[in-house]
């Protein structure tokens, strides 16, 4: 079977259990069917982090079937665009075509307000990197 491979774009983070959750999860709901989205962590949790996943489902994602993986589980030679949410020197480095460095806050600590703040500032970069991609 000839299948055409979808480009891979993959937000990184520490623990993989907010941000780049996060990020894969808008990445989905904008892009799925152009690009295949993941996410992972250089030190991974294990687990997606529970508030994570219930400020997902306000806005209508179950994210509670994501799940923590490792950097080292990602076929690197496949990767169009690889998205740093701000882990500085704990992300490791990863071949992609393009390498691009969010310094997003982990909200894991944050009161819920402030936490759903970094949530909508993951969608408006999450959205503005597709449409820059479009426009490529």
């Amino acid at each position: 079977m000839n299948k055409q491979m979808k480009p891979v774009i993959v937000f990184i983070c520490v623990e993989n259990s907010c941000r780049s959750q996060i990020a894969e999860a808008f990445g989905k709901i904008f892009s799925q069917d152009t690009y295949e989205i993941k996410s992972a962590g250089s030190l991974p949790s294990g687990k997606v982090n529970p508030t994570a996943v219930r400020l997902m489902n306000e806005l209508g994602y179950d994210m509670s079937l994501h799940s923590s993986t490792s950097v080292n589980q990602l076929h690197q030679e496949e990767i169009e665009v690889m998205v740093s949410m701000g882990c500085g020197d704990a992300c490791p480095n990863i071949l992609a075509k393009e390498k691009i460095e969010w310094e997003i806050p982990d909200p894991k600590e944050m009161p819920l307000g402030d936490f759903r703040k970094i949530r909508d500032l993951i969608k408006d970069e999450v959205e503005e990197l597709f449409k820059k991609l479009e426009s490529a």
